[in-house]
């Protein structure tokens, strides 16, 4: 009698099962989404690739949503932060299309590349951890890399039913078609640069391709094979796979005396340095003068120094706060101390700011200046709230921090900056206030904002006379400000690079 454990199959040993292919739901939604998403992957490479990063980025984002919303539906936006982050970053594209100031052009692209893809993982449902937990940054990064990179088999899947031999073979065909058509484009006048009379017989065909073809292909190519990429994390947005869990991690936490220690020291320091600061803000010129200081060179010194240290200091703070344990004398001694380094902040970015308004009443403002303006806000307030963490430990600091962040730059962005810079230069010049203007400055560092503002100058003064700019001998400030006019008629003529302060100065009168 055999052994039922010991007795072989027929035909030998079993043969380890191999992995089996990963399954995915595919239907007449995903087919016709595949169609939309390369669509939209062509207008990405369109605008992205072809006419510069930022050109074209508000049809992107508000194609992105439509594409989004329309595959994974409206469900999630029952949640207030949802609908919240949908609308900002919404608006945050619109004011691409609104100004035309190349830093907030910049900056808007950078914020809008973390926030789109934080605010896509939060539809889909599968990110663990709250948005105002500083690590759920990086689980929705690794979750975004699962989706673009997990899932490239959807699209093969979605447009290739089982069954369908002909519809199988598709996407196939349609890749294989473009890389043809590319490799002729890249062939035909490498052979026609070898050999003349190869060159004069496909000439006019040539002419043809490139006038018609060769950008158009190229875009198609990039938007096929971004196309797998975008639909898999579409895919990965309806049909959400959580991160596996890693096991509880406990916060660091360290003994308080060592930041204790740390607090202490920079809060005696902040008392001295305040102590000698409160000698120059009320002593006024005279007491300077006679430390062998001006008060031109006191006032247009250490606002930006100062301002960095608060950020030193907010850090510090918040570090002791979050990382101490919380028990024993030197966490009881803890709190009063980091309160009182954040009033000490406070102080010292009151008088960075009362120096920057004493430096700007002598030379005027300038775009950086009022950035710092808006730097010094947005510091008080991020010490207000770590304040309340110093009197509340459990009070989350960036449940507050993060809108308050958000709707800073929100705000920033809808200020018209660079018309309140040439107006205040303007002005100052015109009134006898100052003896220069840079209008260069004015005309190519900011936007074309400032136009309008430098119109009310005399036309037709040669630039020399306006001090402290380089200038084309004969050159007259109506040349300068009708070359600035033509590149904003150059930028509304095409929608890639349109917007509405070009508009604006393109369409006043020359």
């Amino acid at each position: 009698m055999q052994n039922p454990e010991t007795t072989l199959p027929p035909g030998g040993p079993a043969k380890p099962a191999q992995n089996p292919a990963k399954m995915y739901e595919t239907g007449k939604k995903e087919r016709l989404f595949l169609v939309f998403t390369a669509a939209f992957c062509v207008l990405l490479a369109d605008t992205f690739f072809w006419h510069g990063p930022t050109a074209g980025l508000s049809a992107a984002v508000f194609a992105w949503y439509v594409l989004t919303l329309g595959y994974v539906g409206s469900g999630p936006l029952a949640l207030r932060s949802n609908r919240v982050l949908l609308l900002y970053n919404l608006f945050l594209a619109l004011t691409l299309a609104l100004g035309s100031n190349w830093y907030f052009r910049f900056w808007n692209l950078l914020a809008l590349l973390v926030l789109l893809p934080v605010h896509a993982l939060a539809l889909s449902g599968a990110a663990r951890l709250p948005w105002w937990r500083p690590a759920m940054l990086w689980e929705r990064f690794l979750l975004l890399l699962q989706g673009l990179f997990g899932n490239l088999g959807t699209s093969r899947a979605a447009a290739a039913p089982a069954g369908k031999g002909r519809s199988r073979r598709a996407l196939p065909a349609l890749l294989g078609t473009a890389c043809a058509l590319a490799l002729l484009l890249f062939l035909i006048p490498v052979l026609a640069s070898a050999d003349a009379l190869f060159a004069a017989a496909t000439a006019d065909l040539r002419q043809f391709i490139q006038a018609h073809f060769t950008a158009a292909l190229w875009k198609l190519v990039w938007g096929l094979v971004l196309t797998p990429f975008v639909f898999g994390l579409l895919y990965s947005l309806r049909h959400p796979a959580p991160l596996k869990p890693s096991g509880a991690q406990k916060s660091p936490a360290a003994d308080a005396l060592v930041f204790l220690l740390v607090l202490a020291a920079l809060d005696i320091l902040y008392l001295l340095f305040l102590a000698v600061q409160s000698a120059g803000l009320f002593g006024g010129a005279e007491y300077l003068a006679r430390r062998g200081i001006s008060y031109a060179q006191w006032a247009r010194s250490g606002f930006f120094q100062m301002a960095g240290v608060t950020a030193v200091n907010l850090t510090v703070t918040m570090a002791s706060l979050t990382f101490s344990r919380r028990e024993g004398r030197a966490w009881a001694a803890l709190r009063p101390l980091a309160a009182l380094l954040v009033l000490e902040s406070l102080v010292l970015l009151a008088s960075a700011a009362w120096r920057m308004t004493l430096y700007v009443s002598a030379y005027g403002l300038s775009f950086k200046r009022c950035m710092t303006y808006w730097g010094m806000v947005m510091m008080a307030l991020f010490l207000l709230a770590a304040l309340r963490k110093a009197r509340k430990p459990g009070f989350s600091f960036c449940r507050l921090a993060f809108p308050l962040a958000l709707a800073g730059w929100l705000v920033i962005n809808c200020v018209p900056v660079d018309y309140l810079v040439a107006k205040n230069q303007v002005d100052r010049y015109l009134s006898g206030e100052s003896a220069a203007v840079s209008v260069h400055y004015l005309a190519y560092s900011l936007s074309y904002d400032a136009l309008s503002q430098l119109e009310r100058l005399d036309g037709g003064r040669p630039l020399a006379s306006y001090e402290g700019d380089w200038w084309v001998e004969g050159e007259c400030l109506s040349d300068l400000l009708e070359a600035r006019r033509a590149d904003a008629r150059a930028a509304c003529s095409d929608w890639h690079t349109w917007s509405l302060s070009a508009c604006l100065a393109a369409s006043r009168p020359s």
